[in-house]
């Protein structure tokens, strides 16, 4: 029986999403997922929450809650990070610091002074859990990072402790279902090839019931009101011809250059647009 630590796993959201996937799989109905989280009562949410879609769907797989994160670790062939040192409140400082120096910032938990900030805090916890993997998991355990700053982490990882890892985000299944609304295709008929790693990947095929629809989605991209949602990710489609999955707010921070800033700080908004 596969075991699967989750840590971060009041991030209740993060979990609802990352278990559904689990238990979707066959090879994987069986499994013990073990949540873990420094918060006992969102932990607590988070374990009847995935309990009960075992239940629902009648699976055997099997989930624990702990506190403990070495005890979730001994023994797991996977584990899924999803953790926010600091929380909300470091995340202000993220947002507010750079601001106080003329810095503006579309989300700030990826690249630049925020995605820095973020991922000082992320690596020593990552690292930490290394660690503990390299002494209670099989040699083999993939580590399976879902926080930002994203490829900070991976690279912290990578040079901090050379563990398997790889990094993942939702935002494969979110963008196919995202395209399918935008051509009037239903999920269930849409199959797609998308390649990449750490929040940059794309959409090397998109098909409607087999058939090749990127024709259809060039030609539904060119609507100024469609161009108006997603301008970065259009913007890279027409110089790329592929469509990438991570939001536009989140890309004009990967492109110099890509962001027009209104900033009002009087009363603490905070905007900061891409385009």
């Amino acid at each position: 029986m596969t075991k699967i630590a989750l840590i971060g796993a009041g991030s209740v959201e993060f979990t609802r999403r990352l278990t559904n996937d689990i238990l979707l799989c066959p090879a994987l109905q069986d499994c013990t997922i073990v949540l873990v989280d420094i918060d006992a009562d969102r932990l607590a949410l988070a374990r009847d929450l995935v309990q009960k879609m075992i239940r629902v769907r009648n699976l055997p797989a099997r989930v624990e809650a702990t506190l403990d994160r070495r005890a979730a670790l001994k023994d797991a062939r996977n584990v899924i990070v999803t953790i926010h040192p600091g929380g909300l409140e470091a995340y202000e400082y993220d947002i507010t610091i750079p601001l106080k120096y003329g810095v503006g910032q579309c989300v700030g938990d990826t690249l630049g002074p925020g995605g820095v900030f973020r991922g000082l805090r992320t690596n020593p916890v990552l690292l930490d859990i290394c660690r503990d993997m390299d002494e209670v998991c099989p040699p083999e355990a993939l580590l399976i990072n879902y926080s930002n700053p994203m490829a900070i982490n991976c690279w912290g990882v990578a040079a901090g402790s050379g563990r398997p890892h790889v990094g993942l985000c939702h935002s494969v299944q979110g963008t196919a279902e995202d395209l399918g609304e935008l051509i009037g295709a239903p999920l269930e008929e849409i199959s797609y090839w998308v390649a990449g790693i750490n929040h940059q990947a794309w959409f090397l095929e998109f098909r409607w019931n087999g058939k090749d629809a990127s024709p259809l989605l060039r030609e539904r991209i060119r609507d100024p009101q469609i161009i108006g949602q997603e301008p970065i990710r259009i913007d890279l489609m027409q110089y790329f011809g592929y469509f990438v999955t991570e939001s536009s707010t989140h890309v004009s921070e990967y492109r110099p250059g890509s962001q027009r800033r209104e900033f009002k700080d009087t009363q603490g908004e905070i905007t900061c647009l891409p385009g």
